[in-house]
């Protein structure tokens, strides 16, 4: 069997997490239990399995000891299946009075949707992006864990709630989103084992995973035109795809979730960084996979974005050629920083 692709010496990786992780979970539990006034969650903006699966997980967990749990969060249609009838509410313009707000899978503050972060008696940041700046009263940050669903597991097994199958499947979709059903390189034990013991709550696993791949048929003829402008580039290390206007204009506005389709050209052989190049009213955004230790997180950081280093984001402002012209640009710098340090 072919050799794996494996990291050079030196290659980019995730900020350690905080060595600190369990006695912040017992901290951050003991508020969430003693706070008697309104909770609020938010997530990011495009939220994706483990944004909405984690938030919508904590806020079941904390109803069920009482609390009252605002979650203004709008899901992708693919998704919109966990959510119960009057479970989600529409953005807040502002936060109620004696609010603990709790912002999840939030790297930034500037991508929170939902309600301002401002106006909150306490601010809780979690989350597992490396990038994260730390932002919040009580702040717990770990890149080592596979997803936000994973670290909002261990806060409420810290707090002793009772799992229940409402409770563990938006906490396992999180799980498996963010691994690409646990296929991804953030794939570990810790995961695996927290995996099976939501299962064992009771969770249809076969046909959670099942529905979690349902499509409006709509998005079948927008992953046809997307294929049809997949090109190689940088002697076939970057390979891109784009979602255009156009063909939002030709198909309609349904859902394209942009983690399938650059999921998909992932795949191509020989390449190290993947893009999906989506076109949207005053730029272009970057959905960007990485392999054998290229940091897609250090091309998204040059172009102004984010995230993990095998997978991350970035909005760059301009056309799509200009767009390609930062990205190739960006992978250029990147790549030359992989070989060099391969060598080294």
């Amino acid at each position: 069997m072919a050799r794996m692709d494996r990291a050079p010496r030196g290659a980019a990786t995730e900020p350690a997490g905080d060595p600190d992780y369990h006695s912040r979970l017992l901290e951050i539990g003991g508020v969430l239990r003693d706070w008697h006034g309104p909770i609020v969650i938010v997530s990011h903006v495009d939220p994706d399995g483990d944004a909405f699966g984690s938030s919508l997980a904590l806020k079941r967990a904390l109803e069920r000891l009482g609390k009252h749990v605002t979650l203004p969060l709008e899901p992708p249609s693919f998704l919109a299946f966990l959510a119960e009838d009057g479970e989600l509410s529409p953005p807040l313009a502002s936060l109620p009075e004696r609010c603990l707000l709790v912002v999840l899978d939030v790297a930034d503050r500037s991508r929170a949707t939902g309600a301002p972060l401002v106006g909150a008696d306490s601010l809780i940041n979690i989350d597992h992006h490396g990038t994260n700046d730390h932002f919040g009263d009580l702040c717990l940050v770990e890149p080592d864990k596979a997803a936000t669903a994973l670290m909002v597991k261990d806060l409420l097994d810290t707090m002793g709630v009772s799992w229940t199958v409402e409770v563990a499947t938006p906490c396992l979709t999180g799980m498996l989103t963010d691994t690409g059903n646990f296929r991804h390189g953030n794939t570990d034990r810790s995961v695996l084992e927290a995996a099976g013991a939501l299962i064992d709550v009771g969770v249809p696993y076969a046909e959670l995973t099942d529905r979690l791949q349902w499509r409006h048929p709509d998005y079948f003829k927008m992953l046809g035109e997307v294929m049809g402008t997949v090109a190689f580039h940088l002697d076939g290390r970057l390979v891109t795809a784009r979602l255009t206007r156009a063909m939002r204009e030709r198909i309609g506005e349904s859902d394209d979730d942009s983690d399938d389709f650059v999921g998909l050209i992932r795949y191509a052989e020989g390449t190290l960084v993947a893009v999906l190049l989506k076109e949207r009213d005053g730029g272009v955004k970057l959905s960007v996979r990485s392999r054998g230790g290229v940091s897609a997180q250090a091309i998204c950081r040059e172009l102004g974005g984010g995230g993990h280093v095998a997978a991350a984001g970035a909005t760059v402002h301009g056309n799509m050629d200009e767009a390609m012209r930062q990205l190739t640009d960006a992978t250029r710098h990147e790549l030359e920083r992989w070989g060099a340090a391969a060598n080294a």
